[in-house]
């Protein structure tokens, strides 16, 4: 795997240029073709059982539909996937199906069509902030040479989305106080009604809040806000 493509691919991944997400993704998408992969996500590492897995993913490209019934069944917190990880700083690679859903939860209704295979590794921030890095596809288990050069290849783009969370920060303090506790409550499962009730507000000063923070976090949308809020420790 060590040809001229793949050394193009740490050398893109080494530029001090990329500063933003949609670049990193552009950079995930090549490392999931150069080794055979066509499917990839890069989630947050949940704290419970419970933790929601469309508010923990910060890259995918999974099908939305998967996402939101995989979301739906509640399994990633107790997946094997998780409780693996949890015990190993190597990679690993295993069969989709059972290293997303728990062996003793009932069925739900998801199709890993494409997807046969994952390759996931844990890593963290410099900061010690934990997450979940998968490659998923129709291939057969790497050798241990190629296992190495898939791991740098996530590790130094790791690096890459590592940087956009810090040319970000400085959302810190353009969100204002208001907008902060917006994004909190909406975090914890509140209407924008309920939201109003709560702050003694107009329902729609709270939608004028979502918007302006929306834009201030680079988001396209609510749940994305409140995502990059949680990534940067806002909320």
């Amino acid at each position: 795997m060590r040809n001229d493509a793949y050394a193009d691919l740490l050398s893109g991944m080494s530029s001090s240029t990329v500063q933003t997400e949609y670049e990193v993704l552009h950079l995930m998408r090549q490392c999931a073709a150069q080794f055979g992969f066509g499917n990839f996500m890069i989630v947050r590492f949940p704290l419970g059982e419970n933790q929601r897995f469309a508010e923990r993913l910060v890259l995918s490209s999974w099908p939305a539909d998967l996402v939101r019934r995989y979301d739906n069944a509640a399994c990633f917190g107790a997946s094997p996937l998780v409780e693996r990880l949890r015990q190993t700083k190597l990679p690993l690679f295993a069969e989709t199906g059972r290293l997303m859903q728990p062996e003793n939860a009932e069925k739900a209704d998801l199709s890993w069509d494409g997807m046969d295979n994952t390759f996931a590794a844990h890593l963290h921030t410099t900061y010690g902030e934990s997450f979940i890095v998968t490659l998923s596809g129709g291939r057969d288990l790497p050798d241990q040479r190629e296992t190495a050069d898939i791991y740098l290849a996530l590790v130094k783009l790791f690096e890459c989305l590592e940087r956009t969370f810090e040319a970000g920060a400085s959302a810190r303090d353009k969100l204002s106080a208001r907008e902060i506790e917006c994004l909190r409550w909406a975090a914890a499962g509140k209407s924008s009604d309920e939201i109003a009730i709560i702050l003694g507000i107009s329902a729609y000063t709270v939608s004028s809040y979502f918007k302006t923070a929306t834009r201030k976090l680079d988001a396209v949308n609510r749940m994305q806000a409140i995502a990059r809020a949680m990534r940067l420790k806002l909320i």
